[in-house]
């Protein structure tokens, strides 16, 4: 298991998805996670701490958890199977640790907000294509740009 930071969320437009890229702490590697438009806009409310008048969903998730105790100790991306990505959510209540089954992209919200770190199982470096994070300016526009024209199968088009 590696600890992981995001390392970028874009939309792509002609999808209407997200692209949620996480990083290998230390190291080179990228796990690119498509998810859905809800999902993206709240991670994206997170990252740039803006707030709403009322709760978003994952906002009222870690508002409950608040309430009630409840600390986020990780998440942790654990597998791609079948080009989906699974998540666990650490939580402690009581001191007694709980494992919660997630999508990434609502546990990668949760953790923004709880502010748990994430990580990324061995697993997921296995089965996910290797992407190397970009070195210079023009490599990190050239690998948004070329993001924008994939669909979520050309990532796991080899690995089949």
């Amino acid at each position: 298991m590696k600890r992981v930071n995001i390392y970028s969320l874009i939309i792509v437009p002609e999808t209407i998805q997200y692209m949620v890229t996480l990083e290998e702490m230390p190291g080179t590697r990228l796990v690119p996670i498509w998810i859905g438009p809800a999902e993206g806009m709240a991670i994206s409310a997170a990252l740039r701490k803006e707030f709403f008048p009322r709760p978003l969903t994952h906002d009222l998730m870690w508002n409950i958890l608040k309430a009630m105790e409840v600390s986020v100790d990780k998440i942790v991306v654990t597998d791609l199977i079948d080009g989906t990505f699974l998540a666990e959510i650490y939580i402690k209540h009581e001191e007694k640790p709980y494992i919660i089954d997630a999508r990434p992209s609502d546990a990668i919200a949760l953790a923004i907000r709880s502010s748990a770190p994430i990580f990324a199982g061995d697993k997921v470096f296995e089965k996910c294509p290797f992407i190397e994070k970009p070195i210079t300016e023009g490599e990190i526009v050239s690998f948004k740009e070329r993001l924008k024209t994939l669909k979520p199968e050309d990532f796991f088009r080899e690995k089949k």
